[in-house]
């Protein structure tokens, strides 16, 4: 498979996404779903990162990302990835879940477990209507899988904090749509 190049250092948005491993309903639950924004939120403030929208779904996620200075994202995204597998999988390891059986890899001869897929997606966005095609697209993506009527029944979005609704998983650092 030929390596994909990442384009840094344009001082674009990126719109992101990853999938749990598999694309198993894995999302559910905030704790869960809390360590991931635990980690989203601290490479925000580690990186300097603006988030422009995201959205949490059982299987994968999506977001919308601006880092303020030079940095490598695809490095960052297996950060967060890395740090909210681990965060995670301790947490399905104390309730002795049964997903653990499905997450069983073999690296390098020892028994691991793994939460995500190993790639993600990014798509540099150039100009403000791709970011907020982007985002919207994030807000529209519970509805398009059946999951809610409308987009702000989704408490895993940043359309709740667009329309300035209550109960906000993440702040974001939004635009104006």
């Amino acid at each position: 498979m030929p390596h994909l190049r990442h384009l840094n250092k344009l001082n674009t948005a990126r719109a992101i996404n990853f999938s749990c491993y598999h694309r198993y309903h894995l999302l559910q639950g905030d704790e869960i779903i809390m360590p991931f924004i635990d980690e989203l939120n601290r490479a925000r403030d580690a990186y300097n990162i603006n988030i422009l929208g995201y959205v949490i779904m059982p299987n994968h996620v999506h977001f919308v990302l601006h880092p303020l200075t030079d940095c490598d994202l695809g490095r960052i995204i297996g950060e967060i990835k890395s740090r909210s597998a681990g965060r995670i999988l301790r947490v399905l390891k104390d309730k002795e879940s049964p997903l653990l059986d499905l997450l069983q890899i073999n690296k390098r001869g020892q028994k691991k477990q793994a939460f995500w897929q190993a790639r993600c997606y990014d798509h540099n966005c150039r100009s403000i209507e791709t970011v907020r095609e982007k985002i919207n697209y994030c807000h529209m993506n519970p509805v398009k899988a059946g999951l809610v009527a409308k987009p702000g029944d989704w408490k895993w979005s940043s359309y709740r904090w667009y329309q300035g609704l209550d109960d906000i998983a993440l702040e974001i650092d939004g635009i104006d749509l």
